[in-house]
């Protein structure tokens, strides 16, 4: 039998649109094996997610999705396999959640200066865990009539140069893979490809990753197209990463990619499950 994994999915508890327990039921019924739950800073979905993976018999990667800073540029390196109950991983993403609340306040404030009330309360309702993000704004403002879809929200509202844009102050690479180390995890990156990054500032970043003690990246995403995915396989090959896969899956209406539909990883990578780094043996 061919295990499925997918290693990269959001639950209400940060922007998905699937409560913990039945995202894992979708997966179940998918034919998802073996699912980690990487919420954007917080673990908080996971007691959920365990009590009902151990129910379906579906292996669950306790895992973390953080957002980092690295020059100058938003980046996501994802912890699987951690321990949440990790001192050191919980203060780090404290902080995050901290910014986190700050930025949405600012962008309330920003979209109300360009005409539109009652952004920070309208999104709040999307948000049914401690974080309220971009994307629980942009489900607002379709909602209201101010764009016809998600990818025109941020297009017109929430990137650089446009009312509702709060650059983000986020958390040093290094600092990041220590929380992930400190919690007994493996760091990956999460979905490269979509960074917009030259070839060589790429080259460089995980460069910088792999000092750091960075282990993997995902070679498969939801958002990685069939090229982009044969360009990151060569590049996880090169600089010697561990290769993942994930849907970075955030609910039905949402989804890059269904639950159980990622393809293969290319022949030549090791996956990460299959390395003696892969923290669930």
């Amino acid at each position: 039998m061919i295990i499925q994994h997918d290693l990269h999915s959001h639950s209400l508890a940060s922007d998905g649109t699937l409560a913990p327990g039945a995202l894992l039921r979708a997966a179940h019924g998918a034919g998802v094996h073996v699912l980690a739950l990487t919420d954007h800073d917080t673990t908080e979905g996971l007691a959920e997610a365990e009590q009902c993976a151990t129910e379906l018999g579906v292996q669950l990667v306790p895992g973390v999705e953080i957002s980092v800073t690295w020059q100058a540029q938003t980046i996501h390196v994802l912890g699987l396999g951690i321990d949440r109950g990790s001192a050191a991983l919980q203060k780090g993403l404290r902080e995050l959640r901290e910014f986190r609340n700050w930025r949405a306040g600012e962008i309330g404030l920003r979209l109300a200066r360009a005409g539109i009330g009652g952004a920070l309360e309208g999104a709040r309702v999307f948000s049914s865990g401690s974080i309220v993000s971009r994307t629980h704004f942009a489900r607002f403002l379709v909602e209201q009539g101010h764009a016809g879809s998600m990818r025109e929200v941020f297009k017109r509202f929430l990137v650089h140069n446009k009312p509702g844009h709060v650059p983000g102050e986020w958390a040093a690479l290094e600092d990041a893979l220590g929380w992930i180390r400190a919690a007994g995890g493996m760091a990956v990156i999460a979905h490269p490809a979509r960074y917009g990054m030259t070839s060589s500032k790429l080259r460089r970043m995980i460069g910088e990753f792999r000092d750091a003690g960075g282990l993997g990246m995902e070679v498969v995403s939801g958002s990685h197209n069939r090229d982009n995915v044969t360009a990151m396989a060569a590049l996880c090959r090169n600089e010697r990463l561990l290769a993942s896969c994930g849907s970075d899956y955030h609910g039905p209406e949402n989804c890059w990619i269904r639950l159980g539909e990622l393809p293969p990883l290319p022949a030549g990578c090791t996956p990460v499950w299959e390395s003696e780094h892969w923290p669930l043996q």
